[in-house]
């Protein structure tokens, strides 16, 4: 299929807040990226990561009990484990405190929920350090010259994700992403970061396709974390195969799922070479794995792209 010219692409990011480009993967190539992505959820679901016990900190109810059970739907267990990894990364810090409640701390430093949706959804993070797949995703020369385009030669990624909508599910809360979620209105005029989508099954009206507010990014402002309709918003109805990319600032949201079938889609999120991203791979990878990336995904990975211990 024949995708519309860069400066189209752009016109309507800066325009609209997002933009799809459809049938850009072979059907193969989908194929085995569900694959791949079924088989590490599976895994993990069987074995999720449950770090040892550490001890309780002052700011631990707050976090919660007001934070983490009132913004995520997660099952008693998967809070729990949350709690767990909190506390965790907490001690490898030093036990360092955060000096601010939890609902102004940045989501880059606390772990998030891998199942929500009463454990009916998932999330699997940091891909690049779990199959060789997704590499080719992140510097695809079509979506990362837009990418480019918009934040920057020296843009980086903030993370590369997997998400499955489960089936039966009620959808996402509207939310702008990391960092902006923390930040003070008049949020800035130009986006931090850029959310792409690629799209592993069809997503439709039925099945939890997300949710944009076209035009949403030039308000500059947040919208109120709330699931339900909003008044303008479209669907984001695209082939398996497809990418979909907003601005970080634009309204969004994951949408209801009415069927019986998860959605999934494999996030590739950038952010501009001075924003934190939300996964340091530089620390999480291996060198085995780091070798076997080309010099574009390293760099983007944040090899290079980081300041040098001073003697």
């Amino acid at each position: 299929m024949t995708h519309p010219d860069e400066k189209h692409v752009l016109d309507q990011l800066n325009e609209q807040g997002y933009v799809i480009l459809e049938n850009v993967l072979p059907q193969s190539v989908v194929e085995q990226l569900k694959q791949t992505v079924d088989e590490q959820m599976h895994s993990e679901r069987d074995q999720p990561y449950v770090p040892g016990n550490h001890p309780a900190a002052t700011g631990d109810d707050d976090l919660l009990e007001t934070f983490l059970a009132e913004s995520y739907s997660v099952s008693d267990d998967e809070l729990e484990r949350l709690v767990r990894r909190i506390r965790h990364t907490r001690s490898v810090n030093h036990d360092t405190p955060w000096p601010i409640a939890p609902k102004l701390v940045n989501k880059c430093f606390m772990h998030l929920p891998t199942l929500f949706d009463h454990d009916r959804s998932q999330r699997v993070w940091n891909l690049l350090t779990k199959g060789p797949d997704f590499a080719s995703l992140v510097e695809h020369p079509e979506v990362l010259g837009i990418v480019r385009q918009v934040l920057g030669q020296d843009c980086i990624l903030s993370d590369v994700s997997a998400t499955s909508i489960g089936a039966g599910t009620q959808g996402g809360a509207w939310h702008v992403d990391v960092p902006l979620g923390q930040l003070p209105e008049p949020l800035p005029d130009f986006p931090l970061t850029t959310q792409n989508a690629w799209i592993l099954d069809d997503f439709t009206p039925d099945n939890g396709a997300t949710r944009i507010v076209p035009g949403s990014h030039l308000s500059r402002k947040k919208p109120k974390w709330s699931e339900g309709e909003m008044d303008g918003e479209v669907i984001l109805c695209a082939p398996a195969g497809s990418v979909a990319i907003w601005l970080s600032n634009t309204w969004h949201r994951s949408g209801p799922n009415v069927t019986d079938q998860p959605r999934r889609a494999i996030l590739c999120y950038y952010c501009r070479s001075w924003v934190q991203p939300f996964t340091d791979y530089t620390q999480g990878m291996s060198t085995e794995q780091a070798a076997e990336l080309s010099p574009t995904t390293r760099y983007l990975a944040g090899f290079g792209a980081r300041g040098l211990r001073r003697g």
